[in-house]
């Protein structure tokens, strides 16, 4: 397991395919954000890649950045982590925007069912 520190939050790498995305508190993901996450992706993951986001901080998006932020055709998977009201309708609201984009994606409360259900879509 090793974590990067980004401009944005942590990334996490559990295994070659699968990692944990941590942005940090009161960050607003603009699109130059999410190129520098698509390209350490890119960088640091074999494809196909599943992702667990970890909501546990309270941040935004620019509405450009919204349109953008899964669209990588390498991510096989996203498990949204969100414990609390805020986080869950804040992400309900992205892939509502977003859901073509978010094919497969599923919002959790619990992080080890987030981990278990990855794993079974990269397997």
């Amino acid at each position: 397991m090793s974590v990067f520190k980004l401009s944005f939050g942590s990334i996490i790498i559990l295994h070659d395919k699968l990692a944990e995305v941590i942005v940090n508190q009161g960050v607003v993901m603009n699109e130059s954000r999410v190129d520098e996450y698509h390209n350490f992706l890119l960088r640091h993951l074999k494809p196909p890649f599943g992702l667990l986001v970890n909501k546990k901080n309270s941040y935004t998006y620019t509405f450009s950045a919204q349109k953008i932020i899964g669209s990588l055709k390498e991510i096989e998977s996203i498990a949204i982590l969100a414990k609390t009201s805020g986080g869950v309708m804040s992400t309900e609201t992205l892939l509502n925007i977003n859901g073509a984009i978010y094919k497969n994606s599923k919002l959790f409360q619990d992080r080890e069912e987030a981990l278990l259900w990855l794993k079974k879509e990269l397997a």
